[in-house]
């Protein structure tokens, strides 16, 4: 039993981060994951500018590091096919060299990704770094400690300060923190790995394809290393269920007959299972955090509704429960009151992105409307930018501020 002040579950990128973050401060914590590394992750695999700003803020050397290694592809932008087939194809720098200048983005499949921070976490003395080893129970002492049990019933720790980070899926998200699948406010998604897929794009921008058989959600396609590709569909739940579609079979369908995919994928090898994923998206604002406990990530239902992404929000709220886990130790103060301070970090990064994309995903209910928007962001940079925005480090917040923002949008300036 190991009696410790900060004890992190789950070891994805939101644990990952807050460790090697508690790590860089000169704070202990002990990080659990009930798997061994590496190992895999159903995700989209893209790896955005975000995702490059939180590595570098870990360690100014870790973008070079990711982007010399044979485990990923440099990404330069994003391909959006609107309902009708329209391409908005938009480049994350106006002007990029790819043969001169880093890339700003990446993807890499989350068993490398992963385990790129699971190799720096390895090399911290700081953090106590436990594999294989699940959290079956959990209570509330009376001090105030929380008790975490393994499943033969043994004690496994007894932190002041849990930080739950140990994903969607997270029994201790739904016992402790109170989140519960809303349909509404969740996603479906499916996940296979292809060999030889056609017509990729030669600068490696990842694909968005919003049809109509899967709004308001999209299909996309990513490259991997190798001639690989990440191809996978994520749809709202609600209307999964409403619709009575069947995502396996309708992926299926769709690689094989629609137009825009028949002849890329009719010599292309699927490579193992079609795998599904629950998504809680973060269309909805929660509280992240009470009495002695954090939540980060997925676990904090804190996925973009829009574009699905998770990794980096993940690695954000990791950095901020760091921070946060770090003034609760020093003030050992755990208490609700004062663990609120990192709710009102995480929202005041990410909620206006979140309710752009949060208004972004209910345009997919108009396949009309988003046609119009993507047909108007071809010929107008500012639409069209703040869509590439969604997968960037650029902060909105000002942007959405100004009237002047909305007027371009308009006006198609």
């Amino acid at each position: 039993m190991l009696e410790t002040d900060i004890c992190i579950l789950g070891a994805g990128p939101g644990g990952a981060t807050a460790a090697l973050h508690l790590a860089n401060a000169g704070q202990p914590c002990l990080l659990l994951d009930r798997a061994t590394f590496p190992r895999d992750k159903i995700c989209g695999d893209a790896l955005s500018g975000k995702v490059i700003n939180e590595l570098r803020r870990i360690d100014a050397a870790l973008p070079a590091r990711l982007a010399a290694s044979a485990v990923q592809v440099p990404c330069w932008g994003i391909s959006f096919f609107a309902p009708n087939g329209r391409p908005v194809e938009v480049p994350f720098r106006a002007h990029y060299n790819p043969a001169a200048e880093p890339a700003p983005g990446h993807v890499a499949k989350r068993l490398d990704f992963d385990n790129l921070l699971i190799e720096q976490v390895r090399q911290r003395p700081e953090i106590d770094f436990r594999e294989g080893v699940e959290v079956a129970r959990h209570e509330r002492l009376p001090d105030g400690r929380w008790q975490l049990f393994a499943a033969d019933g043994t004690v496994v720790a007894t932190p002041r300060l849990l930080l739950i980070a140990n994903g969607a899926q997270s029994a201790q998200a739904r016992q402790i923190g109170g989140h519960v699948l809303e349909p509404a406010h969740h996603s479906a998604g499916l996940r296979t790995y292809y060999q030889g897929v056609n017509g990729m794009h030669p600068h490696g921008f990842i694909e968005l394809h919003f049809l109509k058989e899967f709004l308001p959600g999209y299909l996309w396609i990513f490259p991997l290393p190798n001639g690989q590709a990440n191809v996978g569909v994520g749809m709202r739940t609600d209307k999964v269920s409403a619709k009575k579609i069947n995502l396996r079979a309708r992926l299926d369908e769709i690689l094989t007959t629609h137009p825009s995919f028949k002849d890329r994928f009719a010599q292309a090898q699927r490579l193992g299972p079609v795998r599904g994923m629950g998504l809680p998206l973060g269309s909805k604002r929660r509280s992240l955090s009470g009495a002695g406990y954090l939540l980060l990530g997925d676990a904090g239902s804190l996925i973009d509704p829009f574009t699905g992404e998770g990794i980096s929000h993940a690695m954000v709220s990791g950095r901020h429960a760091a921070d946060w886990a770090a003034r609760a130790v020093q003030a050992q103060n755990f208490s609700a009151d004062f663990l609120k301070g990192y709710d009102a970090a995480v929202y005041n990064r990410l909620w206006q992105e979140l309710r752009l994309s949060r208004a972004m995903q209910r345009l997919l209910a108009y396949p009309w409307l988003f046609n119009f928007v993507a047909n108007r962001a071809v010929r107008n940079p500012t639409l069209a930018q703040t869509l590439t925005n969604m997968f960037l480090d650029l902060d909105l917040r000002e942007q959405l501020r100004r009237p002047g923002f909305y007027l371009k949008m308009m006006l198609g300036k």
